[in-house]
């Protein structure tokens, strides 16, 4: 009799807690810090000939974390694109993510991510705004006990300009 006391005095400890939201629970272990740098540039349209220069304003946040021997980043792409009729604009349009390991001089490429987001630089709205924003996946690399940093940059190939992809560089997140 008082092993089902027991169990329907814990039975109701726990529905009174889930009810309540005083439950216990474990924590992450760790959230992780990142430290972001950000930076603008605006692009002109080399395809573009009409009077009006087409140009398009980037704005790229870079973060990067460390846990442990672990380097971790990501990015957040916001750009305000000109009016274009309905058409082609690129003929590939991509931001590449990179993880680095910083040392004096240049810092070398660890691993890479490139996400392809001709589309969203494509698509507009009812006026042929082309604005919009995106992130990307977190890069992870084991870097050990060196400093890494992420670092990021936009590949544009215009549509109709003939010079194929152009890449237009940020500013890399500071160390980590």
């Amino acid at each position: 009799m008082l092993a089902r006391s027991r169990t329907a005095l814990a039975a109701l400890l726990t529905a009174s807690a889930l009810t309540t939201g005083a439950l216990a629970t474990a924590a992450p272990a760790s959230a992780l810090s990142y430290k972001c740098t950000t930076s603008k540039k605006t692009i002109h349209d080399p395809s573009f000939l009409g009077a009006m220069p087409y140009d398009w304003d980037v704005t790229v946040k870079i973060c990067a974390a460390r846990s442990g021997s672990y380097v971790t980043t990501y990015a957040k792409i916001v750009w305000d694109g000109p009016l274009y009729a309905d058409g082609s604009i690129f003929d590939a349009g991509a931001f590449r993510l990179y993880v680095k390991k910083s040392v004096s001089g240049p810092d070398p490429v660890k691993t890479y991510k490139t996400y392809n987001i001709k589309s969203r630089l494509e698509a507009d709205d009812v006026w042929g705004n082309h604005n919009g924003r995106y992130t990307t996946s977190a890069l992870r690399y084991k870097i050990g006990s060196a400093k890494g940093l992420g670092d990021g940059a936009l590949r544009l190939d215009w549509n109709n300009d003939g010079k194929g992809v152009r890449i237009y560089q940020f500013t890399a997140s500071p160390r980590v």
